[in-house]
């Protein structure tokens, strides 16, 4: 890696960092700690999701224009005032504006990220590139939960205000670390007039390839991770007599097979059609459905079904390590010169919706629907195979396995890769 890309992957690990920091801990500190109650929490809750939705679009036509290190750097200071003010907050009506600072600051930081990742970066060590930022996420995510758990105190709202104002204060070193990156020289639309944004919209509904990704990766989202803290949790709960430290052994068990699994897995991705892999993930989750359905409604032993539901994450793990190194290298691949802000931003604002849309449907059917709640996500989980072996024939050759065709420049002898294979559409 360049200085650059270290540099970026510490944005990386530091951004998950943030977020693991405080939000496990959002709800409890708005509802009990300020004493606003459950509805205000909740409310606080769908504000970030809302702040993402409503700031994607336009971060992704930022990003296009003006680059998405300013971007980022715009990002991360936003993210600061908000998590710093949110500590401040007393009343409902500031508690909302921070967190929606603080939603949308997060919120942008991903697309932009993305796209310094694909700046900085060939065809042939994307994969590994994005294998890295998810291993670092994830790092971040599960060391930022365990330290603000010690740290925090729902009998003295002033740990609270410390977590926060350390998150803010984290934030600002990271403007200072990433405004020393120097960026490779990345084609993008210059003084590009207001109305180009509209066409790059167009051009990508245009591109069928990518509109069945972003289908794609809705499911995917849907899934998974609009199931971890609301569906699944509530199943395992109701229907397996799971108890939460169980809950959090499940979460810890799904980090440690990414941490582990990530780039063991990587040679067998990179030697494999990209939608193969994901086609093969589908197939992988619809298991690890059907293993929590025996958790909750098995005739086994409570110590069975506890094994089981961490299994199902334990499984959950192994699908998110194949489809990091698969799913944005391909976003990338299929943008044309100069979209990449664009094209990322708009499979962010899908993995959104999916986020706001999945505990919306799937945390009343885990909680009382118990049968019908697996059969669906089986079948949603073979969607995923389905639609991911349709997207294979949307797709070239050298966008679908970018190995396949170094090794046939190799095969053929002489000249690079960038002379005899052609780009990405």
């Amino acid at each position: 890696m360049g200085a650059a890309m270290r540099r970026i992957h510490v944005g990386n690990a530091l951004s998950a960092f943030g977020l693991g920091f405080t939000v496990p801990y959002l709800y409890v500190y708005v509802a009990q700690v300020r004493g606003l109650g459950p509805m205000t929490a909740g409310l606080v809750l769908a504000v970030f999701a809302v702040a993402a939705l409503i700031v994607l679009p336009f971060a992704g036509r930022a990003i296009v224009r003006r680059g998405p290190l300013p971007v980022l750097l715009v990002a991360l200071f936003t993210a600061a005032v908000g998590a710093l003010s949110l500590g401040l907050s007393n009343g409902a009506p500031s508690v909302l504006l921070s967190a929606a600072a603080l939603g949308a600051g997060q919120a942008v930081m991903q697309p932009a990220l993305a796209t310094m990742i694909v700046d900085c970066s060939t065809a042939e060590t994307r994969s590994r590139a994005f294998a890295m930022q998810f291993f670092l996420q994830n790092l971040g995510l599960g060391i930022g939960g365990l330290i603000g758990g010690h740290l925090v105190d729902t009998t003295k709202p002033g740990s609270f205000t410390l977590l926060f104002s350390i998150e803010a204060a984290m934030f600002l070193l990271l403007v200072g670390v990433m405004a020393t990156v120097r960026m490779p020289h990345s084609p993008r639309v210059a003084g590009a007039p207001a109305a180009s944004a509209k066409g790059n919209w167009k051009q990508l509904m245009g591109n069928r390839a990518m509109v069945q990704l972003c289908v794609l990766g809705f499911v995917v989202f849907f899934a998974c991770y609009g199931q971890f803290e609301s569906g699944l949790s509530a199943y395992g709960v109701e229907a397996a007599g799971i108890s939460t430290s169980t809950l959090g052994t499940a979460l810890a068990a799904n980090t440690l097979v990414i941490v582990i699994a990530q780039f063991l897995v990587l040679r067998f991705v990179e030697r494999r059609r990209r939608t193969r892999v994901i086609a093969s993930v589908g197939l992988l989750w619809a298991v690890a459905w059907a293993v929590a359905g025996y958790a909750g409604l098995g005739n086994g032993s409570q110590a069975m079904a506890t094994a089981a539901f961490i299994s199902t994450y334990a499984l959950f793990g192994l699908g998110e390590s194949l489809l990091s190194p698969t799913l944005a290298p391909l976003v990338a691949d299929l943008a044309p010169t100069g979209l990449a802000g664009q094209y990322n931003a708009a499979f962010a604002l899908v993995k959104q919706l999916a986020l706001a849309i999945g505990p919306a449907v799937g945390g009343p059917m885990g909680a009382s629907l118990h049968a019908p709640y697996i059969v669906v996500f089986v079948l949603v989980s073979l969607g995923i195979t389905v639609l991911a072996l349709r997207l294979g024939r949307q797709l070239t050759d050298v966008q679908n396995q970018p190995s396949a065709a170094r090794s046939l420049v190799v095969t053929q002898g002489g000249g690079t890769a960038a002379e005899q294979v052609p780009a990405p559409a």
